[in-house]
């Protein structure tokens, strides 16, 4: 899976991407019910969309996070044209997915590392 998300971190991140801004933009009664509030759910998306970029750390990857942040403000202040409110607390909850993404992947990469260190001096074994 890991590799899996290093080798398709681009085509990952547009579909989420893609998928955020879809449901950032239908009207409210058109979009899922899903349990959890809609801070969660914000934190969450942005957690996701981060996830890839941050385990994948391309070149300038922390300009391709600032984008999100930038991305994530101008959803919200576009969403009255397409019969929806934006709120500023939404953003917070995406920079805030944003850092947990961030933190998780750190997380992962570091667990993956032990793992194939571990592998590694069994087989040497």
């Amino acid at each position: 899976m890991f590799t899996l998300i290093k080798t398709y971190w681009l085509p990952i991140t547009v579909v989420v991407l893609s998928i955020i801004t879809t449901l950032s933009l239908l009207p409210v009664e058109d979009l899922p019910k899903v349990s959890g509030s809609d801070k969660l759910h914000h934190f969450l998306a942005y957690a996701f969309l981060t996830l890839p970029v941050a385990i994948k750390k391309p070149k300038n990857w922390q300009l391709i996070l600032l984008a999100f942040v930038f991305y994530s403000g101008c959803i919200e202040l576009i969403q009255g044209l397409f019969h929806r409110s934006g709120e500023w607390l939404d953003v917070a909850a995406n920079i805030t997915g944003l850092f947990f993404g961030l933190l998780l992947a750190q997380l992962i990469i570091v667990v993956m590392k032990r793992y194939k260190r571990n592998k590694m001096e069994n087989i040497a074994e």
